[in-house]
Formats: structure tokens, C-alpha cells, sequence
């Protein structure tokens, strides 16, 4: 969910039978189509916020595992709320859920790059300049929002996500960040 450019969701289909890579974006969508040349992944412009249309995937999937990185920070917090409310019903009775979202810490070193002498690396620039605030979604609100609506933590932890961005150093953005597996409160034997 979230899918961008399709690196990650080309990655997967490597692991699983299936892997469907769903953006907002038509411009995402179109660049992960045309990253995948060997058509290893499925790719489908879809909003998250669209009960409707998560609810016809599920009817099309079933019971499905899924990845969301990165994306939550990005949203409104009432957009949060309905994307996690309709990724439930996708779950279903089997699925799981697993989220990487940048730690709170990651805002102040973001807050350094861009303060540089040379500014915000190019992606940091454009970042900004859609008014995204990386970091902003405090660190507890993940793992309240997936119980609040009836998912269970399976496991969590902290790992850097390592960024397509590089410092002025030459070395690769890492950020802190979060990450949470969640399922259904009660799950299918």
C-alpha cells in the first residue's frame, strides 16, 4: 500500500506468489509499471481511503498480508483512521499487517539536511515542497491506532529505514523508525 516507484513491491513478488503494489498516485503507478520490465509484480492505482474500493480488493484477494511503508506520516490524521479502518477488512480473518513509519527522531535529523549549506537533497526537496512533514506522527500512534481498531500486535521493534537519498557525505539517509506486525484480534485456525 503505497507502492511508489514498485522497488519494494517487485522485491516481494520474489517471495510470494502474488504481489499487488497499490498507489493513489496515476504517476506512481505508471513509473512502477514501467520499472517492472520483466512484469514480476501487479501494480493498480487505488486509494486507501476508499472503503469501497479496499473492500472490492478483498473481494477480489481474499485474506491478504499487508505492507504499508511510509505512508501513514504522509496523511491527515483523519485520513489514517480510514486507511487503517478499510486495511482491516482486507486483512480479513488470516492476514497480516505490517507498518514502517519514520520515528519522531527522524524529524530533527531531516531538519538538518535541509538546514545544510548545500539545503535538502534533492528527494528531501521535493519532500518538502508537497508540504509533507516527515516525522510527524508520534511514535505511540501506530501501534494505538492498529488496536483501536481491533488489530493485534504480533511483534514491533525500531531498525533504520535506509533512504533512496544521500548526505552531503556521500553516505545513505538512514532515518529511525518504527515498525509494527499486527492481525486480527482473534485469527482463523
Amino acid at each position: 500500500m503505497g507502492c511508489g516507484n514498485g522497488t519494494q513491491t517487485r522485491y516481494l513478488a520474489g517471495h510470494f506468489g502474488r504481489a499487488l503494489g497499490i498507489d493513489s498516485a496515476a504517476a506512481a503507478i505508471a513509473r512502477a509499471r514501467a520499472e517492472d520490465a520483466d512484469g514480476v509484480a501487479e501494480f493498480r492505482q487505488l486509494d486507501a481511503v476508499d472503503g469501497a474500493a479496499v473492500g472490492a480488493l478483498h473481494a477480489e484477494l481474499g485474506d491478504s498480508n499487508v505492507y504499508v511503508r511510509g505512508v501513514l506520516h504522509q496523511c491527515a490524521a483523519g485520513d489514517r483512521v480510514r486507511i487503517v479502518a478499510n486495511v482491516v477488512p482486507l486483512l480479513g480473518a488470516r492476514g497480516r499487517l505490517f507498518v514502517v513509519e519514520p520515528a519522531a527522531s527522524a524529524k530533527e535529523l531531516l531538519r538538518a539536511l535541509a538546514q545544510g549549506p548545500a539545503g535538502p537533497p534533492a528527494k528531501l526537496h521535493a519532500v518538502f515542497s508537497h508540504g509533507l512533514t516527515p516525522g510527524e506522527i508520534p511514535d505511540v500512534e501506530v501501534p494505538g491506532l492498529l488496536r483501536s481498531h481491533g488489530l493485534r500486535i504480533v511483534a514491533s521493534g525500531q531498525l533504520p529505514l535506509t533512504t533512496t537519498e544521500y548526505g552531503p557525505d556521500g553516505s545513505r539517509i538512514e532515518l529511525p523508525s518504527h515498525w509494527v506486525v499486527a492481525g486480527p484480534e482473534t485469527e482463523a485456525d
